[in-house]
């Protein structure tokens, strides 16, 4: 976590530190990323850097905490213009959810790179880290959700529908990526990304209730 030092500096400076490290991080990840380059882009001296944060791995977890709870932040704040019936809901979560990453490109980049699996110690440590917050979230947003329509534990149920949106949601945001920030095609990508959930929807829950 960051020292009292970096709290204590001018929020211009603060912004522009976290901008920096976050562009760094979604470039290149955890392992190839250059606390040198943080500090040139930051304008700030290699010293400084480390009064702030104890290393590299510190600044990087305050990043992820950072990200992952503006996220979270932007989805509860939504939560009561939800439907409560769980499909609708679950199209609405993860159009807000798609939304959010369309608007914040680096910092999905960050969190993509962050939880995609591999053999290392930074990954482990993030697993251990997030992994269970993550899907309190997730199960959280839709533990209001009307289910009494449904034939199967309502756990195995938002199981299965939490599989399905992470493939299905990193198809389209590896498509958005591609654009390069073409709006005109990013807008096309999110209508197709919201017609075609729907349907693939759809045909879960046909499988799901009489």
């Amino acid at each position: 976590m960051p020292k009292k030092l970096f709290h204590e500096l001018h929020e211009d400076k603060k912004k522009r530190i976290i901008s920096v490290s976050i562009s760094e991080f979604a470039k290149y990840g955890y392992a190839d990323s250059s606390t040198n380059r943080i500090v040139k882009a930051s304008e700030i001296s290699k010293g400084s850097l480390f009064k702030y944060f104890e290393n590299k791995e510190d600044l990087y977890f305050y990043l992820l905490d950072f990200v992952t709870g503006e996220l979270n932040a932007n989805l509860y704040q939504k939560l009561g213009t939800l439907s409560t019936n769980l499909f609708e809901r679950i199209i609405q979560y993860s159009e807000l959810e798609f939304l959010w990453y369309i608007q914040n490109p680096e910092k999905y980049k960050l969190i993509i790179k962050a939880f995609s699996k591999n053999d290392t110690e930074i990954y482990r440590k993030v697993e251990a880290r997030f992994n269970y917050a993550g899907q309190n979230v997730y199960y959280s947003v839709l533990e209001n959700v009307d289910t009494k329509s449904l034939n199967w534990d309502k756990r195995k149920v938002l199981d299965v529908l939490k599989w399905f949106l992470q493939g299905f949601n990193a198809d389209f945001i590896e498509r958005i990526e591609v654009q390069n920030g073409n709006k005109s095609e990013i807008n096309q990508i999110r209508n197709e990304y919201v017609t075609h959930l729907t349907d693939y929807i759809d045909i879960l829950k046909k499988g799901i209730i009489d």
